[in-house]
């Protein structure tokens, strides 16, 4: 836990920032896909047109940043998000990269309140925090192999399609290489990987079938606004997680 001084002057900039959380998500992503351009593969091209996806990463950091001294807060934002991360194959690699485009970030959005000292104590801060998420997301991982589940992705077919509806469509999906599934609880997902013109994208589908041992069941609405197409003859999958 960072000492109080830290937390104080972290906080001390959670005012300055929150009437700003889309700028400041906004200017982040577009530094780390400058820097990192691999990374876009991970997130939603979607939520990046609309928004959607800055404005959270933004309400996060102030989130964390606002209740850096109350521990319940932080344990239960901290997994859920984990499960996402887990599920988008986050890894403790990949903490120090966001450290550094999230600082940059901050200072050029603070402008003149970002001193030495408030910069060093984000820094503190931020460094905490991902310390907490590399734990409970390295406990995922282990979690998930010892009931079953598997490291990265692995490929699977689609075997049958189902159309549910005009706008809502059942894809069943076997492993290629047949194994034994893991069963999983009401509410989980798997994530989905597919390859599209240029990039790859990795989506989250609820799980809509009672668990067998041969395939999964994802049911797909269609949104004529999403940057995939659902998978015609499979993808790669990394096994479940909580909603």
């Amino acid at each position: 836990m960072p000492d109080q001084n830290t937390i104080d002057k972290v906080k001390a900039t959670v005012p300055l920032l929150k009437g700003r959380a889309e700028e400041l998500g906004t200017r982040f992503y577009r530094h780390l896909f400058a820097e990192y351009p691999e990374l876009q593969n991970v997130f939603n091209h979607a939520h990046q047109a609309t928004l959607k996806q800055p404005r959270a990463l933004a309400e996060s950091v102030l989130g964390a940043a606002e209740n850096l001294d109350n521990a319940t807060y932080l344990r239960d934002a901290i997994q859920t998000i984990a499960h996402k991360h887990r599920s988008l194959e986050v890894k403790p690699d990949h903490y120090p990269i966001v450290g550094r485009v999230l600082l940059q970030t901050l200072a050029e959005s603070l402008g003149p309140a970002a001193t030495p000292d408030t910069i060093t104590a984000w820094a503190t801060a931020y460094e905490f925090i991902a310390d907490v998420f590399i734990q409970a997301e390295s406990a995922l991982y282990r979690a998930s192999q010892e009931t079953g589940g598997w490291p990265g992705f692995q490929p699977f077919t689609v075997i049958r399609k189902v159309p549910e509806s005009s706008v809502i469509t059942s894809f069943y999906l076997q492993p290629t290489t047949a194994f034994p599934l893991p069963a999983f609880l009401p509410g989980q997902y798997v994530s989905l990987r597919i390859a599209t013109p240029g990039w790859t994208a990795i989506r989250q589908y609820s799980l809509s079938s009672a668990p067998r041992a041969e395939s999964y069941r994802i049911s797909v609405r269609r949104d004529d606004g999403s940057d995939i197409t659902p998978p015609a003859k499979g993808g790669l999958i990394r096994p479940t997680s909580a909603r």
